[in-house]
């Protein structure tokens, strides 16, 4: 037993040396459909953690449970009571979970906050138990924008949480499969498939179907619905998926898989620094570039803007030097007008004044000739 105790504990000590000492935790975000056993899952990493004296962190992001078996560092229940948001908003249950999610979502800034204070000894990981309606975070507004928050800072994986016992049926499997893949394309993040409940039913079916198209066709065989041809369809649609997945076999109730489950995260956070950081760093890149060409086409018009108020103000300024020349030339006009009407006027006064000497000299003259005649 000490033996065994030992060797657990290298193994998680290694996988939490694989993510280094003064590394930032590893997130993981736990989805899974309803009954799948999450919470349950979470109560025995916790457990899991505290013996192996790893430093965990654990968020509760499902405002409708009713207890928890674990203590939560953070609750969304200590902040929104989804009850209440109902009432309020009259809301169905699914409803009410949505929004109390959202207004989470709008202070999940402080949450992220406080995962990154500084801590003596630092955390290891971070588990995220998420609601048990699974479309409520993946295919919402608040879930995205948790998930974005984690990843953007944080090595993130998706733990896909698989009730095995129920997979046993094919259909039900390809069911799991689609919802996973699905998930993996709308997070794009390293996703880690968990089949819970292996001391009710082993796993190692899931995994030859996952491996042997053959063996998954063999068990559709009986049946011929349009639902069972499908399957085989998308079986082989699905090869490449199941080839780069990783998958651990997990007993929430005795807890068969926990080392298995934190090398198989440490993997998923190589996976994470090698793959999508980059990734993550070129969609920065092209966002600045966006941003830049934005900001120097806004430039680029207001300088144009203030070029045509210049040119605008100049034709101005030329409209009224050629306003006052106009005025000047006219008022130029006006008094040489004026001079010539007095220059007219003189002319025409001395010509009055020729007429009236010249008439004064006929009268002298007629009145010297009457006065000769009268001498």
């Amino acid at each position: 037993m000490e033996a065994e105790q030992r060797t657990a504990g290298q193994a998680s000590t290694s996988s939490s040396t694989a993510a280094g000492p003064s590394a930032k935790p590893i997130v993981v975000l736990v989805i899974g459909m309803a009954g799948s056993g999450k919470t349950t899952l979470i109560q025995r990493v916790n457990s899991h953690m505290h013996q192996q004296k790893l430093n965990g962190y654990i968020i509760n992001l499902d405002p409708a449970v009713s207890h928890l078996p674990y203590g939560a560092n953070i609750d969304i229940r200590d902040t929104v009571n989804y009850k209440n948001v109902m009432k309020q908003y009259g809301l169905g249950p699914n409803g009410g979970i949505l929004t109390a999610c959202n207004l989470f979502a709008t202070r999940f800034d402080q949450v992220i906050q406080l995962v990154e204070k500084p801590r003596d000894p630092p955390l290891q990981y971070v588990f995220a138990d998420t609601p048990g309606q699974i479309e409520i975070f993946t295919w919402s507004a608040s879930g995205q924008l948790v998930t974005d928050l984690f990843a953007s800072s944080m090595p993130t994986v998706v733990m896909y949480v698989i009730d095995t016992p129920r997979c046993t049926a094919p259909q039900t499997f390809m069911s799991n499969m689609l919802q996973a893949v699905s998930i993996l394309y709308k997070t794009k993040l390293p996703m880690l498939l968990a089949f819970n409940k292996v001391d009710v039913s082993r796993h190692e079916f899931a995994l030859e179907w996952m491996a042997d198209f053959e063996a998954y066709s063999a068990a559709l065989e009986a049946d011929a619905s349009y639902a069972a041809t499908l399957s085989r369809s998308l079986s082989l649609v699905l090869e490449e998926f199941y080839d780069g997945m990783r998958c651990v076999g997990l007993s929430a109730l005795t807890g068969e898989g926990m080392d298995e489950l934190f090398k198989a995260l440490g993997e998923c956070a190589q996976e994470y620094q090698q793959f999508y950081v980059p990734e993550l760093q070129a969609k920065q890149q092209r966002k600045e570039a966006l941003e830049q060409k934005r900001r120097e086409k806004e430039i680029a018009k207001l300088r144009a803007d203030m070029a045509g108020k210049a040119s605008l103000q100049e034709g101005g300024d030329a409209a009224g030097a050629a306003a006052a020349g106009v005025a000047g030339a006219a008022g130029s006009a006006a008094a040489g007008m004026q001079q010539q009407e007095q220059l007219q006027q003189g002319l025409q006064e001395d010509e009055d004044e020729e007429e009236s000497v010249d008439l004064n000299l006929s009268d002298d003259s007629i009145g010297s000739d009457t006065y000769e005649q009268e001498q």
